[in-house]
């Protein structure tokens, strides 16, 4: 099956989809048709390339021998975390939705453009154009003077498989692809070592394929006290303000059960 691309019925946003890849892509209103061909032609490979290059794509990061643009970008958001367990499958979502915004990008006088990858997000802004981004705990209204241009969320309950236990950690960070990895790393902190009412199974067994083998991860979190709960964001809260002090993120909002969290916020409007 080729990739579809079809305008969604509000006549505002495209849809792109092709096998598990589903993106919503929007473009301010002066430049939608030129942006929305342009990010059609690119999206109608995307999904072969990575297929072509699968394999090393579920080794952890740091092979060099990735060729195909979207799997450098894979690549490139791992690299600063390692030596972490991590690989480019981590960025995957992030990395597509930077490729097909990228290609819109080149459309002359752009002002507006994002591209939705199942909730990880990659913005374009210019001028006083921003961008709000709802989450647990609050807002986040990202603006074109800010370095972030990225929004991803991670936890046990999404698509991919977690190691933590985390329902839901959303991060800002420079790039759609970066902010992917460093929710997925986050999502995986919050957790409790051991505890007898997380259930955990091999990841290899709930998907053969998957890039994280035999490690297990979360398939159900029993009840848990406020203090378990507050421990564990604790956990995933450390790893956030790390990556938040080394530059890799602007802000992390870390949610389980009814607790939230957030990391300090660096250049962002919190609400």
């Amino acid at each position: 099956m080729s990739a579809v691309a079809a305008r969604l019925p509000d006549g505002r946003r495209l849809h792109l989809q092709h096998g598990p890849i589903d993106l919503i892509v929007e473009a301010d209103a002066g430049h939608r048709e030129a942006a929305y061909a342009r990010a059609s032609a690119r999206f109608a490979t995307v999904l072969d390339e990575l297929v072509a290059e699968l394999p090393v794509l579920r080794q952890p990061a740091g092979t060099g021998v990735l060729r195909g643009p979207v799997a450098r970008r894979m690549e490139a958001a791992c690299l600063p975390h390692l030596p972490v367990f991590v690989t480019p499958m981590a960025a995957v979502a992030g990395a597509v939705a930077d490729e097909i915004l990228a290609a819109m990008a080149g459309v002359t006088g752009l002002e507006k453009a994002w591209v939705n990858d199942g909730g990880d997000i990659a913005l374009h802004l210019t001028g006083a154009e921003r961008f709000t981004a709802a989450m647990a705990g609050g807002r986040v209204e990202i603006s074109a003077a800010d370095p972030w241009r990225g929004v991803a969320t991670s936890g046990w309950r999404g698509r991919s498989h977690s190691l933590g236990i985390a329902d839901a950690v959303t991060v800002i960070a420079g790039t759609a692809a970066a902010a992917d990895v460093a929710a997925t790393l986050i999502a995986n902190a919050v957790d409790l070592p051991g505890h007898p009412g997380i259930a955990r199974r091999p990841a290899c067994e709930l998907a053969p394929d998957s890039d994280l083998g035999a490690r297990p991860v979360t398939v159900g979190v029993g009840r848990l006290s406020p203090g378990e709960v507050a421990e564990a964001l604790v956990r995933g809260l450390a790893v956030a303000e790390e990556m938040r002090a080394g530059g890799l993120i602007g802000a992390a909002f870390l949610a389980l059960n009814d607790q939230t969290c957030a990391t300090a916020l660096k250049e962002l409007n919190h609400a």
